[in-house]
């Protein structure tokens, strides 16, 4: 497993680390962000989607578990499992998302742990002060093992 960190100091310089980070992106990535409430996931996934070149707003998903932005380079999957917490279950067609053609994004993954494919990115963001985030990014699973994110850290 490749691990990855940085840390950023700011709102829009976590922004500018998903932009950045969407340059490495492939069809069919899958990726997990960890973190607590308010530590920048959905910001993160903001700048992911800038990158793609998705125009839309980028909200998070919490209350509609699943956004889905087509008017980009690849479709952006954003799911927000946290209402799964109580209901892991629920039958949501996750696998259509993890093995398609777009980019599946993750919030609170393990309320769906066990749905998640073995590869996939992992994005963990943590406070390190009032606007400082440190970010850890970890590659789980063959498909990333070929893959130099260094150059975006």
């Amino acid at each position: 497993m490749l691990e990855y960190h940085l840390t950023t100091h700011s709102y829009s310089e976590t922004e500018d680390f998903g932009n950045k980070f969407s340059t490495l992106i492939q069809p069919g990535d899958v990726i997990l962000l960890n973190g607590d409430l308010g530590v920048g996931k959905t910001t993160f996934t903001r700048g992911l989607a800038r990158g793609l070149g998705i125009k839309k707003n980028v909200k998070s998903p919490t209350f509609t578990l699943i956004r889905e932005y087509q008017d980009g380079k690849l479709p952006l999957y954003h799911m927000d499992a946290y209402r799964l917490e109580n209901n892991p279950d629920e039958d949501l067609g996750f696998d259509e998302y993890f093995h398609g053609n777009g980019v599946t994004v993750v919030e609170w993954p393990q309320f769906i742990k066990d749905e998640v494919p073995e590869d996939h990115i992992s994005v963990n963001i943590k406070r390190a002060g009032e606007d400082d985030r440190d970010i850890t990014i970890k590659l789980h699973g063959d498909k990333y093992s070929s893959r130099d994110f260094g150059g975006i850290v």
